[in-house]
């Protein structure tokens, strides 16, 4: 067993922190720290026997005792924690992105490289078990050379104006998981990049200058194409599809439900609906990676989702917010 620490005890921050207490025996939670701590989250640690909380990220950083932490913090702090607890000689794990100027990216990954440190990035979609099985298929030959790929990710409800303000907006904090599986299921690098986008949700987040509403195109160095649709807004429910369309079948998955019950009466046939909040939606994956990060640290493997695969999303949203303002095809080489 291997102590870690957490940084931020946002939603994302208490997700892992009770995966962990509940889900991953390999690992023991001895810290958790955030500068707004309260008496709900040092309740909250208690409860899922967390030895200590704090609101200086530095006593999980400088506690020899904490071999690896998870940042879960604000976006604007990730290249920052993971440069210094890279420093600190600590394994990593850390939220999306990784931050959006390029340089910082840079000297994150640099750093965790130099240090010797594992580096793991929170995609976690990647390790759900609908878009692996869809994964898994394509690895197999069973689709054949990948043609074409087809996203859709749709949101029941948009967040704050506030948060849209300071997320680097929608290529940044909500395709850029999209982003990602793209260039998972492509298995090769993107090289141009197409966005449109519309405010058709919230008129507030196109005042904060964002869109909610968007649909991008990727060329691929392998010459397949893949298509992603983003809306802030589904009213049935958290929308997660993709489809890897090849020379040999197709392969594609539909929503996860709670529950597979059909109602058949006179007025029709109901079938149940889509989860409405993401942290249904992803319960399974969330506990995947988090049991993927221990086994990269206690077994010395590399990690599986590395910062290399958290650069080129960044990339990718660069890409697609030049496009979108520019009004044309934007060449990764163009942002790179």
């Amino acid at each position: 067993m291997i102590k870690i620490g957490i940084i931020g005890a946002g939603r994302i921050g208490k997700v892992h922190a009770k995966n962990i207490a509940m889900f991953v025996p390999e690992m023991k939670i001895k810290s958790i720290a955030d500068p707004f701590m309260n008496e709900e989250t040092e309740a909250f640690a208690a409860r899922y026997g967390i030895e200590k909380t704090t609101k200086d990220a530095n006593d999980l950083l400088n506690d020899p005792e904490i071999e690896a932490v998870l940042i879960c913090s604000s976006t604007d702090t990730h290249s920052k924690y993971i440069i210094e607890a890279a420093k600190a000689g600590k394994h990593i794990f850390c939220e999306k992105p990784v931050d959006y100027d390029l340089a910082k990216v840079h000297e994150a990954i640099e750093t965790a490289k130099h240090a010797g440190v594992k580096l793991q990035i929170g995609f976690c979609r990647r390790f759900d078990h609908n878009h692996r099985a869809v994964y898994d298929l394509v690895q197999s030959g069973k689709v054949g050379k990948v043609n074409i790929i087809k996203i859709s990710s749709r949101d029941p409800e948009p967040p704050p104006v506030s948060y849209v303000k300071v997320s680097g907006g929608i290529f940044y904090d909500m395709m850029i998981h999209d982003f990602d599986m793209a260039r998972f299921l492509a298995a090769s690098e993107v090289t141009e990049v197409n966005a449109i986008g519309s405010v058709l949700v919230d008129p507030a987040i196109g005042e904060a200058g964002d869109v909610d509403t968007a649909i991008v195109t990727l060329k691929f160095e392998s010459g397949a194409l893949a298509v992603i649709d983003n809306s802030r807004k589904a009213v049935y429910g958290y929308d997660q599809r993709v489809e890897v369309f090849g020379s040999e079948g197709c392969a594609q998955n539909e929503n996860d439900i709670p529950n597979t019950a059909v109602l058949s009466n006179s007025e029709g046939t109901t079938y149940g609906t889509a989860y409405k909040v993401m942290w249904d939606r992803y319960t399974g994956a969330f506990v995947a990676e988090m049991q993927a990060f221990a086994d990269a640290v206690v077994n010395d493997k590399e990690a599986p989702v590395t910062g290399m695969d958290g650069l080129y999303p960044v990339l990718m949203a660069a890409a697609a917010t030049k496009s979108l303002k520019e009004g044309r095809p934007v060449k990764i080489s163009e942002v790179e």
